[in-house]
């Protein structure tokens, strides 16, 4: 029997990352209803994932159903969202949590105002190797922080109505943010649209903190390597998050020095040490949040406050690119 037989969950929109959130939902026993514009693919999935095809009004009038995860095209998030809020649900919303800040700003107050949670998804927050790095660069593990490096790439999925920008940058901003502690002071963005005109494919990002820490990003679905990896520098070493490596190896720490001897630096390098990782799915740890979410009213990691400071940093972002476009 589950162990929260008495949460009831609705997954909106059943495309391929739906059918994730839907498959986590039914393993944890929580899917009360599939929704999609296109019938035959919420009977598909309801079929599969043995729960009921509803329409998105069903949900929001059943009192049954605690919660909300949605997974519909980014333009559609807010409409759903303030809806599912305003009829007393918890929400989770897919990242992006929306394509411009005002949108977002606006989940986040009906969120308040409906006294609801509302849940962003941030996946990799909830990945065990990156929980366990931001402990051990909260105890010290490589002294004082100075820079982060987020590497993106892949060759695909490549869309038509988002850029790399909305698609892939809220995972790293989400885990930089949480890092620092702050949002950045300075943010400078490059990108070019190589497949769809004015569709960024690449793009590189520079940010900068508080107290001298920096932070890059680089980003692209045009990469015939795939590279998803995390690199957090500090004044004693760095430890590496490396998502294509296997569980013993997805956490490493470098204990390398630098100290100065008259007008050369010393490098003093030693072993790296892999470092012990519990191997947990991550998409399970976050529907298990959101399920926390929903049977105690409590915020997430990834709550709306913190959309919003993604959000932010993707809107100064955007800006950058657009003064580029326009010189």
């Amino acid at each position: 029997m589950s162990a929260h037989k008495n949460i009831k969950i609705a997954v909106i929109g059943c495309g391929m990352w739906g059918r994730n959130i839907a498959r986590i939902c039914a393993r944890l026993g929580v899917l009360s209803y599939v929704v999609d514009n296109n019938s035959e693919k919420a009977a598909e999935f309801a079929q599969t994932f043995s729960t009921h095809a509803a329409v998105f009004s069903t949900v929001c009038a059943d009192k049954n159903v605690h919660g909300v995860m949605i997974s519909a095209s980014a333009q559609a998030h807010e409409q759903l969202a303030v809806e599912a809020l305003g009829a007393g649900k918890h929400v989770f919303v897919e990242k992006p949590m929306s394509l411009n800040l005002a949108s977002a700003k606006s989940m986040n107050r009906a969120a308040l105002k409906a006294n609801r949670q509302l849940m962003i998804g941030h996946l990799i927050r909830y990945h065990p190797a990156f929980i366990e790095l931001l402990a051990q660069v909260k105890g010290g593990a490589v002294g004082k922080l100075r820079h982060i490096q987020a590497n993106r790439l892949a060759m695909g999925r490549i869309r038509n109505t988002e850029s790399a920008l909305f698609d892939l940058c809220p995972h790293d901003l989400s885990l930089i943010l949480a890092l620092t502690g702050s949002l950045p002071t300075s943010v400078t963005c490059h990108g070019a649209a190589h497949i769809t005109p004015g569709i960024i494919d690449v793009l590189s990002t520079g940010l900068g903190f508080a107290e001298g820490v920096s932070a890059g990003m680089t980003t692209s679905w045009i990469n015939p390597i795939k590279e998803h990896r995390l690199i957090v520098t500090g004044q004693t070493g760095s430890l590496m998050f490396d998502d294509t490596k296997p569980w013993p190896e997805k956490l490493t720490l470098f204990s390398d020095h630098i100290t100065q001897a008259g007008e050369l630096f010393v490098v003093e390098r030693a072993n790296p040490v892999h470092l012990p990782v519990k191997e947990n799915e991550p998409l399970k740890e976050e529907v298990s949040a959101f399920v926390k979410v929903c049977q105690t009213g409590e915020p997430a990691l990834t709550d709306g406050n913190e959309g919003i400071a993604v959000q932010t940093v993707m809107e100064q972002m955007t800006g950058c690119l657009q003064q580029l476009n326009e010189t």
